[in-house]
């Protein structure tokens, strides 16, 4: 990838900023812009729940942590329409949603009916396609389990939406459930423009 389009080829040598903060990032793309939201930001965040998705963390952790970055960007959803049009959603995930994972395989090994919500659920394009419907983005959903940098690699997507033309931003998202029976986890989301938006 040439890098020529990407708002981020690569995440900023310095600390990233507070939630909600717009950054200029590296001499190699100048003008670009990011914001950047996390989940959880204190030790009271608690994560809401979603109509239609039921006990795992993974879908309220991924939702509510674009929900942060687009509201920082695009106040109350809906999105504006021409811009939400061309918006599209990456999301990286090592692991995925571990929870259902086990909850389904549990119940197959004990013969146990599993609830129809889990199925749906388990793609885990089912929450990026919650987030584009509430916000009404238009653009490319991608879901990525990268091997490496989890950020990196969805920002080479991002890029590559860019570089087709099939996109002008994109919200990136990286969650991670908790280990060792921890739910929640963690994620983080971008914002990110073709240097074109700017």
């Amino acid at each position: 990838m040439t890098g020529t389009r990407t708002t981020a080829v690569e995440p900023p040598a310095h600390p990233r900023p507070a939630t909600g903060a717009v950054v200029e990032t590296s001499e190699a793309n100048p003008g670009a812009r990011v914001v950047d939201a996390r989940w959880p930001e204190s030790d009271v965040d608690t994560l809401p729940s979603i109509p239609g998705f039921i006990l795992s963390d993974f879908t309220p952790l991924v939702a509510a942590v674009a929900e942060r970055c687009l509201r920082v960007h695009h106040g109350e959803p809906p999105a504006d329409p021409a811009r939400a049009a061309r918006t599209g959603l990456v999301l990286a995930s090592a692991r995925g949603d571990t929870t259902t994972l086990r909850i389904v395989t549990e119940a197959v090994a004990a013969g146990r009916r599993v609830p129809p919500l889990l199925f749906f659920q388990s793609n885990p394009n089912a929450v990026l396609g919650h987030v584009a419907a509430r916000w009404g983005l238009g653009g490319p959903v991608v879901c990525v389990s990268p091997t490496g940098d989890p950020m990196a690699d969805a920002l080479a997507c991002a890029e590559l939406l860019f570089d087709a033309g099939d996109a002008d931003e994109a919200v990136v998202v990286v969650a991670e459930l908790g280990e060792g029976g921890e739910q929640t986890g963690g994620a983080e989301a971008l914002l990110v423009m073709a240097e074109g938006r700017v």
